[in-house]
């Protein structure tokens, strides 16, 4: 409690700061469409190091000082203008789009970068950009972070195929997930949720370290991942992609938008895929990946009325994804619930809803509200072998938002309200267990943002929870600035607290003979206590010039520290038990990262990152299985020049993943297993500004776990298990696609 106190304290005085300084603001629109503003355009002063990005309603806001007389305003693709009158009041800005000549010239000097670190921002941010993501081989949002070094991606089990993302260390459900900031991979949604997002529908991923925002909720512990999907106003008329790998799986996506009017705009997104190719690459008689299909719908619609200041978006979307798992000869038909042959189906049913609105006011912009308001069902019946797993999970969201300044735009607020209703009802292994949470919530977050040389961000929010009772959750981000924003040093600190789905998070440990303890699983919370955590951060960036070309350096330090931990106990061979922490538990993670561009053709990028995770258990002290202790990151990517709309693109992405540590079995004890390297390539010809084909390589090194899955010849046995699972099952993966649209 003294921490929480002393932030408020802190929060209380920053809050009556009172600087007198002259700011420039405005907004940023496409002269083709002055309806569309122009999100991400750079502003900034020439011949300086001040400047700043427009946001998501093409609004700016710049530090204005008497020697700073030409205001200049680019953006990809469009003409770069200079302002030097007029600056004092609201400007509403109009870019030309340019034409092929001034189009080459400013993608050479203009170009921003796909992985890019905020460089003015109090939170230490790295935003993922839809070329970032082509990259990718294929397809949802779980395979989507292979080129950041900012995200671990690691495998979850022997059976699904899915792939588990970490952040500092941390395992997802301590990642909050948002998409356009609306609370998204929760509850059940939590082990196959990442799936369910396709990589095409993605227009920006926003990856923040540490404490999240308050503003977002009180769960981000190790940090916050919040997705941006592609807008139906600057959505292709027509996308059509599709892809195919050598492990049978292929995906086609189709996108179109329709223009209403000059306000409204909607947009239609399908996708598609599936898996009927049997793989057993290891000779164990299981599949290395699951037979699947799934189908996936969402239609959006935007309205926009830049002239009296409203936005809106809405949308619609439904799932349908089903898996079967388990030994090649497995037959669902004949063999369910039996003892002759081991497998397993899951199948999922999804819709959700979502109405966001926004209203800017037109001769007052930095003072705007917003309401946010979603809901969703999410419906999974499933078996491993034996061991039935059912879960019905609905969601209710609903957000206020009200933003303006104290005196001047340098000292900005946000506050607002937060309604969240989340319903279970889950069967476990025969017994059903119904959960009811709601929470209150408010908050209010103070920035000061200088643009130079000091930023910070204080926030506090207070919480009502029906379990969890009444609680307050504080968070600080300052950020200080050198040498013209070349060094940049971020601090950060703040709790967070969450309810474990203890079941829904660790679904791995159904495909195994363990036995299930838990002292009162129908209780409240299944009888544990919530989850509670401090998280605190250091981040130092340095900017610098190699053979006359830009150098960025990162160094991060982060820990958290758990005060209560719910605390799941593999250690004991054929038994898994779940418990409130006794002890101490942390997480702290270290990373180094450079990247360079030379000639803006060739792109480098080298991390590295060492793990300290350890828990206390019912039998010590132990750092946390599965976790390597180090990881190396290098990526090299390569561009042509485009000429006449045709280019070539390659990368390759290099992994070296540390020692890990794995659980006892009933023949082996704890050991640390060695580490292993991937290396994965893709190639891409862009034959026109409207069709691009790819061919790429995952796993080239052929790196296979030989005993993934434990106790194979005898899965009914006590020895069987799935869940230890700490390298790829399936070898090399080769694929190929294409990109069309118009």
């Amino acid at each position: 409690m003294f921490k929480s106190y002393f932030i408020l304290i802190i929060i209380i005085n920053f809050s009556a700061l009172y600087a007198q300084h002259r700011l420039v603001t405005g907004y940023v629109y496409d002269q083709d469409n002055s309806a569309q503003p122009l999100v991400g355009a750079s502003v900034y002063w020439e011949n300086t190091s001040t400047g700043t990005v427009t946001n998501d309603e093409g609004y700016f806001s710049i530090k204005h000082k008497p020697e700073n007389t030409v205001l200049l305003i680019s953006y990809l693709g469009f003409d770069t203008l200079r302002i030097t009158s007029g600056l004092d009041k609201p400007i509403k800005v109009i870019l030309a789009s340019s034409d092929a000549s001034k189009l080459k010239e400013v993608i050479i000097s203009q170009k921003r970068k796909p992985l890019q670190r905020t460089i003015f921002s109090s939170r230490n941010v790295t935003t993922v950009g839809s070329d970032e993501l082509l990259k990718a081989a294929c397809c949802n949002l779980s395979e989507s972070f292979e080129t950041n070094p900012s995200i671990d991606v690691n495998y979850a089990d022997a059976l699904t195929g899915t792939k588990q993302i970490q952040m500092l260390g941390l395992t997802s459900p301590y990642i909050l997930f948002t998409q356009e900031n609306i609370p998204s991979l929760r509850g059940s949604n939590q082990t196959f949720g990442l799936t369910f997002t396709p990589g095409t529908w993605v227009e920006s991923i926003q990856i923040t370290k540490g404490a999240g925002s308050v503003t977002s909720g009180y769960e981000s512990i190790s940090g916050q991942i919040n997705t941006e999907l592609i807008k139906p106003l600057i959505a292709p008329p027509l996308f059509i992609n599709g892809f195919r790998s050598v492990n049978g799986r292929t995906e086609l996506n189709i996108q179109t938008k329709h223009e209403l009017s000059p306000k409204w705009t909607t947009s239609l997104f399908l996708h598609g895929n599936q898996r009927k190719k049997k793989t057993d690459q290891n000779k164990d008689g299981f599949l290395d990946m699951p037979l699947s299909q799934q189908i996936n719908i969402l239609n959006r619609w935007q309205f926009i009325d830049p002239e009296k200041g409203w936005v809106g978006f809405a949308s619609l979307r439904y799932l349908k994804d089903e898996k079967q798992v388990g030994q090649l000869n497995f037959d669902p038909e004949i063999h369910q619930f039996g003892n002759l042959m081991w497998g397993g189906e899951l199948k999922t049913d999804k819709w959700d809803m979502t109405l966001k609105t926004g209203y800017v006011f037109p001769e007052i912009p930095y003072r705007s509200f917003g309401f946010q308001s979603a809901v969703s069902q999410h419906k999974q019946k499933g078996y491993f072998g034996n061991n039935i797993y059912d879960v019905s999970y609905t969601s209710y969201f609903h957000h206020l938002v009200y933003q303006s300044i104290i005196g001047n735009t340098l000292n900005k607020f946000k506050t607002g309200l937060q309604y969240m209703v989340d319903i279970y009802d889950e069967t476990v292994l025969g017994t059903e267990i119904h959960r009811n949470e709601t929470n209150i919530g408010g908050f209010f977050e103070y920035s000061y943002d200088s643009q130079e040389q000091f930023n910070m961000i204080l926030g506090l929010r207070l919480d009502h929870h029906n379990t969890l009772g009444s609680f307050i959750t504080p968070r600080v981000h300052l950020r200080y600035a050198l040498a013209e924003n070349t060094t940049i040093l971020r601090l950060s600190a703040g709790e967070g607290r969450r309810v474990s789905s203890i079941f829904a998070e660790h679904q791995k440990f159904f495909g195994s003979q363990r036995l299930l303890s838990i002292q009162k699983p129908t209780r409240p919370m299944y009888g544990l206590t919530p989850e509670r955590a401090w998280n605190y951060g250091f981040s130092w960036i340095q900017k610098a010039s190699l053979f006359s070309q830009p150098v960025e350096m990162g160094f991060d330090v982060y820990r958290t520290q758990f005060t209560n931990r719910v605390v799941v106990d593999w250690e004991i061979p054929g038994a898994i038990s779940f418990y409130n922490l006794e002890g101490k538990s942390h997480a702290q993670s270290f990373q180094f990262s450079a990247s360079t561009n030379f000639n803006e053709r060739i792109d480098v990028r080298f991390a590295y990152k060492a793990y300290d995770i350890k828990t206390t258990y019912n039998s010590g002290l132990k750092r946390v299985p599965l976790q390597p202790k180090s990881r190396w990151f290098t990526f090299l990517g390569y561009n042509t020049s485009v000429k006449a709309g045709k280019q070539w693109r390659a990368d390759a992405t290099f992994h070296r993943v540390g020692q890990q540590r794995l659980v006892a079995t009933f023949d082996a004890s704890s050991k640390m297993v060695k580490g292993f390297s991937l290396l994965s390539s893709q190639l891409t010809r862009q034959f026109s500004t409207n069709f691009s084909f790819y061919l790429g390589a995952e796993n080239l090194f052929d790196v296979k776990q030989s005993d993934a899955v434990l106790g194979a010849s005898n899965p009914f046995g006590a020895a069987f298990d799935t869940s230890q699972v700490y390298a790829p099952l399936f070898g090399r993966m080769l694929y190929a696609g294409f990109r069309f649209n118009i």
